[in-house]
Parts: C-alpha cells; structure tokens; sequence
C-alpha cells in the first residue's frame, strides 16, 4: 500500500517537473502550457506522449 501512494506521489512530481521544464523552454515560442492538477497528472502518468498531445492541441485549437 505505501509503495503506491510513492508511486503516484513520484508521477505526480515527475510531471509537474516535465511541465516546468517545457514551459521554461516554450516561454520564448508562446507556447505556455498551464501548470493545474489536470496538465500534470496527464503528463505524470501517461508520459511525454501527453505532453505532446497537450502541445498539440495548444497548437491546433489556439
């Protein structure tokens, strides 16, 4: 049971990091992906494959 409250605590980290880091780098581009519980638990438990969907859809709907 605490092994998986740390696996999802660390996949919760783990992407609230991953959207940090890409918004640092897509500042400059305008492209700024908001850092709210939906964002970083897509990105925290599906990966980047996520991260670049929600880019996507930034890019496409926006």
């Amino acid at each position: 049971m605490l092994k998986k409250i740390y696996t999802i605590i660390k996949k919760i980290i783990f992407g609230a990091f991953i959207l940090y880091g890409y918004n640092l780098l897509a500042v400059s581009f305008n492209l700024v992906i908001p850092l709210n519980i939906i964002t970083i638990l897509l990105v925290g438990f599906l990966g980047l494959p996520a991260l670049f969907a929600l880019v996507m859809l930034l890019v496409f709907l926006f």
